[in-house]
């Protein structure tokens, strides 16, 4: 295989900076039946992060997944916006852009379907991709664009040193909020659910196994696929998600989401779910509770109120986080209908005249 481009647009070379990288007429040629490996998708850039940063092991869990994909470096494409997780294409070896703040999925929208052969994947964080990249995100779910988007979420502006995010905790005490946040913080997977996404996933930056068994159902769905990645900042937001995290605490604060199997939880999986007189899930004990109506996990549900009520646990009496893939379910992609359309048409019509559709219709001359 030829030198892939790097995150910037241009060829990898040893010492250069990264913010001078410029693009190079470089073409690309698969290699018939390549064997990559990890190695493969590591680039010659020196990963630049805090030490202690969950963007390390989310950066080496996504890298040792790629080779699953079987796919050609350059038919892999990783684009992202603003903030400490959008640093990551520089450090994958394929083709890549670090984009403009909150509009990755926007790019990655253009390129999915315009080239439906290559693997899109959009890394964002919960500034860039809940502030001011809100509408743009909500978008490309409700559409079912066939991306897939890796939100990193810390609960903080790690990238401008410290300020509080859309999914920081009211009352978060930042450079930006001294006397308390008064905003009332987004749930992200709550909000993917509400834009009609077909794929939601939570898990967590140190839970490597977890991880990568999401990045592979992701990867297999086809459509918009969305995952929120608890990650920890150690410099600005340090062990925000520890309860979820430490041998002592994560196993009674973590349900586990396994499609099809009874949803247990608790040290000694002694506690499920059912749901309560008005809809809510609601914890009880599992050996006592009738056997009938303890809730076992279905990521296909058509309906998306049951993935939506487990996106809510975490804030709700049960207090418990959940994480895994909470809904999966077909939907038809927007680069398929599109790709359908303008098939449709150019039976009708043949390929067209541009200059003619220019010229006609709503159009006149003037002088």
């Amino acid at each position: 295989m030829s030198e892939a481009l790097n995150a910037a647009g241009g060829p990898a070379h040893d010492g250069a900076p990264e913010a001078s990288r410029r693009p190079a007429a470089l073409t690309l040629v698969p290699v018939a039946d390549e064997k990559l490996a990890t190695k493969d998708f590591k680039s010659d850039q020196e990963v630049r992060w805090c030490p202690g940063c969950g963007d390390y092991a989310i950066l080496a869990a996504f890298q040792s997944f790629l080779p699953e994909l079987e796919i050609p470096r350059e038919n892999l494409v990783i684009i992202s916006g603003i903030g400490c997780s959008s640093r990551l294409p520089y450090y994958v070896d394929s083709y890549g852009m670090h984009s403009i703040h909150g509009r990755a999925p926007a790019i990655a929208t253009g390129l999915a379907a315009s080239r439906p052969d290559l693997s899109v994947w959009v890394v964002t964080g919960d500034g860039d991709a809940l502030s001011i990249g809100g509408n743009h995100l909500i978008h490309a779910l409700r559409r079912n664009v066939n991306i897939k988007i890796l939100l990193f979420n810390n609960r903080i502006y790690g990238l401008t040193k410290g300020q509080y995010s859309p999914t920081s905790e009211q009352g978060k005490v930042t450079k930006s909020t001294p006397f308390g946040s008064l905003d009332t913080p987004f749930n992200p997977l709550s909000l993917a659910l509400g834009a009609e996404a077909s794929f939601v996933a939570r898990t967590i930056d140190s839970d490597r196994k977890h991880l990568q068994g999401v990045l592979r159902a992701a990867a297999n769905h086809r459509g918009a696929a969305f995952i929120e990645i608890y990650q920890n900042c150690p410099i600005f937001n340090d062990d925000a998600f520890a309860p979820l995290t430490e041998p002592g605490s994560r196993d009674e604060n973590v349900i586990r989401l396994e499609h099809g199997e009874p949803i247990r939880f608790g040290a000694d999986a002694g506690h499920g779910l059912r749901f309560n007189s008005y809809g809510s899930l609601e914890a009880v004990d599992a050996a006592t509770a009738g056997a009938g109506t303890l809730l076992v996990h279905d990521a296909h549900a058509p309906d998306p109120s049951y993935a939506f009520a487990l996106s809510r646990l975490d804030s709700s009496a049960v207090a418990r986080t959940p994480i895994g893939v909470f809904r999966q379910v077909p939907r038809p992609s927007y680069d398929d209908l599109m790709s359908e359309q303008l098939e449709t048409a150019r039976a009708r019509q043949g390929d067209g005249d541009l200059a003619a559709l220019l010229a006609g219709g709503d159009t006149w001359q003037v002088g």
